[in-house]
C-alpha cells in the first residue's frame, strides 16, 4: 500500500528524517509525505510519530497501486 499524508506547516529536513521510509515535498503551508506503508501497524506507528512530534495531520489517503 502507498499513502499520502499531508501535515500542516513546512517540516525541516532534520524533522523529515524522522520518517526515512517516506519521501516528502514542501508545498504552500504544508508538507506532503508519501510512500509505502507495510500494514496497519506501520500506519498507526507513523501517526503516533506525527503526534509525538506535535505535527498536525490534515489529510491522509491511500494512493492507487
Amino acid at each position: 500500500m502507498r499513502y499520502e499524508i499531508r501535515v500542516e506547516g513546512q517540516m525541516s529536513e532534520t524533522l523529515a528524517k524522522v520518517f526515512p521510509e517516506l519521501d516528502h515535498v514542501l508545498m504552500a503551508g504544508q508538507t506532503v509525505l508519501f510512500g509505502p506503508v507495510v500494514d496497519e501497524a506501520h500506519l498507526y506507528g507513523l501517526l503516533s510519530r506525527f503526534q509525538s512530534l506535535g505535527l498536525r495531520v490534515v489529510e491522509m489517503r491511500r494512493l492507487p497501486e
